[in-house]
């Protein structure tokens, strides 16, 4: 017979299928493993199943047991075991808790005690609130992310020594109505101190869940859409997740490549080379572009410094003129800046702001001055007053965080 952990795990993962059908779809792909308190005292996931304490499940309310099912549905979903790269793990852990959580507040669910929340940290990814976060502080994530070694490196403390390979498809081998269809006994966790901590997973492995969650994120999406029951913020986050998505360097490399000027000739060749025939020869104009850069406070002098490194390093291979402007609600003084193809991009030492965001100078600016350019590229948050109607040149908004933009072409930066 079950006990009472198991029954309102069952319970709230039913609750959250009839009230929230995305997150419900997604509890439903992690079966769920009693383990030792020892290495789990809360919660716990490889991207394969849940692991849980029973005596912390039967501590919180079945509200709260519905935001720990899909507080690790979402870390599966977001695809965080395989994002980490060269980060510490302390501070990955805790940036990936920070970003979780407030789309879960929002969507209405009660947190246990001990969550971890900062208003400032919403709408933002863990890959953008991972540099707010430091090794002294004593933050401590709500559950443990075992899809990766431990922090020193060390081995699962409970891991046997041959413990026996993973079997199946990779896909966790639940059954699509229960979500499980090992035995009980292993699934509940049986016997003494529960399931021992499960080794870290191969490079492989997280490869292949990561495919396998992305398609479970988009078909729970969908089952959400169909009951009119995907609230907006959960909508704009997963329509985010499921573009294809390029590095930024490469898709603004892509842009501003194309905007060169290349083409051929057929104009008369100069006397002096002989012969009466005219062949085509490759002629390249220059490049005209104008950088704008969101001076408002909400982008570091760092992200500046790097964004514009980027632009640099492109511009000399296809010959491009650009003229730098700064602006928060005004430009910056000493603005414009303009740098030719062979000059290096600096950010300017005198550069100021911290007001508030209106983009509608820069591009006033270039009416004003009668430039035509091949192409605006401007760094921002996208959270200010936006231009009425889109220029006659193409623009690209190279955006941190999720706003959207109402024209032009947008890349997301992380």
């Amino acid at each position: 017979m079950m006990g009472s952990a198991e029954e309102k795990l069952a319970a709230a993962r039913t609750r959250l299928i009839l009230d929230k059908p995305f997150l419900g779809a997604l509890a439903l792909r992690l079966p769920l493993v009693a383990a030792d308190a020892g290495w789990c005292p809360t919660t716990a996931t490889d991207a394969r199943k849940l692991y849980f304490s029973r005596d912390y499940i039967e501590a919180l309310s079945l509200s709260q047991t519905q935001f720990v099912l899909a507080h690790e549905a979402l870390h599966c979903a977001l695809s965080h075991f395989r994002r980490r790269g060269h980060r510490d793990k302390y501070r990955w852990d805790v940036a990936c808790d920070h970003a979780v959580n407030p789309l879960l507040l929002a969507d209405g669910l009660e947190p246990p005690p001990g969550t971890l929340y900062e208003p400032r940290f919403e709408g933002m990814t863990a890959e953008e609130i991972y540099p707010c976060i430091r090794n002294t502080d004593a933050e401590e994530p709500m559950d443990r992310h075992v899809y990766e070694a431990p922090a020193d490196g060390s081995p699962p403390p409970d891991a046997p020594e041959n413990a026996a390979p993973r079997g199946g498809d990779g896909d966790g081998g639940e059954d699509e109505t229960n979500g499980s269809s090992q035995s009980d006994e292993q699934e509940r966790g049986q016997g003494k101190g529960g399931a021992p901590q499960p080794p870290p997973l191969s490079a492989q492995e997280r490869d292949a869940l990561a495919v396998q969650w992305q398609q479970r994120l988009a078909g729970a999406a969908q089952q959400a859409r169909q009951a009119g029951k995907l609230g907006g913020q959960m909508a704009r986050l997963v329509d985010h997740l499921l573009q294809p998505q390029l590095p930024w360097r490469m898709l603004l490399a892509r842009y501003i490549s194309a905007s060169a000027r290349d083409d051929y000739s057929y104009s008369r060749p100069s006397s002096r080379r002989g012969g009466d025939a005219i062949l085509p020869s490759l002629r390249s104009g220059q490049v005209e572009m104008v950088v704008a850069v969101d001076t408002s406070g909400s982008i570091r002098g760092e992200e500046m410094a790097q964004f514009l490194a980027e632009v640099d390093a492109i511009k000399g291979q296809v010959r491009a003129r650009v003229t730098l402007l700064a602006c928060d609600a005004a430009l910056a003084a000493g603005a414009p800046w303009t740098y030719e193809p062979w000059e290096p991009a600096e950010i300017p030492e005198a550069l100021s702001g911290g007001g508030g965001t209106d983009f509608r100078p820069v591009f006033d600016w270039v009416d004003r001055n009668g430039h035509q350019p091949d192409l605006l590229v401007y760094f921002t948050d996208a959270e200010g007053a936006f231009p009425g109607a889109p220029p006659a040149y193409p623009t690209i908004w190279l955006v941190k965080g999720r706003k959207p933009v109402p024209w032009g072409q947008r890349i997301q930066l992380n």
